[in-house]
């Protein structure tokens, strides 16, 4: 039962490898793009330089996984029990396959994850030796890097296993640490939170309910929005920091834990994962700023033109790829018109998204005005009673890991080299212009 995923997926190795050997084979010399300078010194923006399955960022359209739009998915993937919202083990089997899942496939997934979720008590002693005050992101990178002595690949590399079949480890290894995550992560989340005063896994539960539980979180409503939430979340092609950063580990066959570890330090940052609760703090501010009420539009207008001029950006809003709203954004706006009318930071996320896009519009400076998937999560996490915002990245690594692994386990699969591109001093690329 549990090896149908996977054998499912190396019935897929031979025709994919032999597509690419032909591929490069009539191709491999044609020019693909063109590189300008300015991308060099403007972080490589709009470069193509590398080969993600997994999932494509459109301009217009968004994200899409293996081609089906995120709107498409809310409707064509299995649900819990009848309920509303998509599993993430659904998102997981089609970034590995390519192909939709269907309930049964979804629960032999989750079956497999639960048999896998054992943590080892030294992972909980490495947590426990940190200081409570420790970012939950430095715990959770940390948590991940002490899984890594039960490295299925580290072990068949030693023992001198065949390059072909490097994936096969690694594919085991990214089945454990995403069965392990949520554990890792509610254990973290109850430590510094809760006085630790830790929730035992419910294993009846499916993977983000069971999440939802550790948290200490029983409402069916806030499982629905784990399942939407880990499942948006899940991928964003692979040339964003985290995606990228395991990529480039994993290139030098470092195992997922170590690749996966890399990649959440960069999803720490500000610029990326971190943006999420920099959003809550924002909003915060703003009430704040109101005498702790929620502001007009009119008030709104004014915070925000005082935030741009004060030289700050305004946090969840513009995109490096997007040029409209982000679809993950509208997920969760629905979810939030159906469950969170009453709430009063979701009005004044409301009253956010009508003023923002024309200010930043106006300055003529901003390529995408709109909110992307951080204007949002927070503020749902909030009125549930998560008010921790600085645990709500690891909630964001969780997800991620279910595409940075399904990448990690198609490298492993197809022999991607180690990657490796060529730098230049200034000084060189000055004389190339002379």
């Amino acid at each position: 039962m549990e090896n149908n995923l996977k054998q499912k997926f190396e019935n897929k190795i031979l025709p994919a490898r032999e597509e690419i050997k032909q591929l490069i084979k009539n191709h491999g010399d044609k020019v693909i793009g063109d590189i300008k300078l300015r991308q060099i010194y403007s972080g490589m923006r709009g470069m193509i330089s590398m080969v993600t399955e997994t999932s494509k960022l459109d301009p217009e359209d968004g994200i899409k996984f293996r081609g089906y739009s995120l709107d498409e998915l809310l409707d064509l993937l299995p649900t819990y029990n009848g309920g509303k919202q998509p599993m993430p083990e659904g998102i997981f089997y089609l970034m590995l396959l390519g192909e939709l899942p269907n309930e049964n496939d979804v629960k032999l997934i989750g079956q497999d994850w639960k048999r896998r979720s054992n943590v080892p008590k030294h992972v909980f002693s490495v947590l426990d030796s940190f200081p409570k005050d420790a970012h939950p992101m430095t715990q959770f990178s940390a948590a991940i890097l002490a899984l890594r002595g039960d490295s299925c690949f580290m072990k068949a590399y030693n023992d001198g296993v065949r390059k072909t079949d490097y994936w096969d480890s690694s594919y085991e290894d990214a089945m454990n640490l995403i069965a392990t995550l949520p554990r890792i992560a509610a254990y973290i989340y109850r430590r510094v939170y809760k006085n630790n005063d830790h929730i035992a896994p419910n294993l009846d539960l499916d993977w983000s309910g069971n999440f939802a539980h550790m948290l200490g979180f029983d409402d069916e409503n806030f499982h629905e929005l784990m399942r939407l939430y880990l499942t948006i979340h899940a991928d964003h092609e692979g040339g964003n920091v985290s995606a990228h950063t395991s990529h480039l580990v994993s290139s030098a066959l470092s195992d997922a834990y170590l690749s996966f570890s890399a990649g959440m330090n960069g999803l720490a940052g500000p610029l990326h994962g971190l943006a999420n609760q920099e959003v809550v703090k924002w909003l915060l501010k703003m009430k704040d700023f109101y005498n702790n009420e929620i502001p007009s539009k009119e008030q709104v207008s004014d915070y925000v033109k005082k935030t741009l001029y004060e030289g700050r950006v305004i946090p969840g809003f513009g995109h490096a790829v997007l040029r409209k709203t982000d679809p993950r954004y509208i997920a969760q706006r629905n979810f939030a018109l159906k469950y969170l009318n009453d709430y009063d930071l979701f009005d004044l996320v409301s009253k956010v998204y009508e003023v923002v896009p024309p200010i930043l519009d106006a300055t003529g400076k901003v390529k995408n005005p709109w909110p992307n998937v951080d204007a949002h999560s927070g503020v749902l996490l909030l009125n549930y009673g998560m008010k921790e915002y600085d645990f709500f990245t690891v909630l964001f690594g969780v997800s991620r890991s279910l595409g940075i692994l399904s990448q990690l386990i198609w490298n492993r699969a197809l022999g991607s080299p180690i990657e490796r591109p060529v730098s230049m001093p200034t000084e060189i690329i000055k004389k190339k212009f002379t």
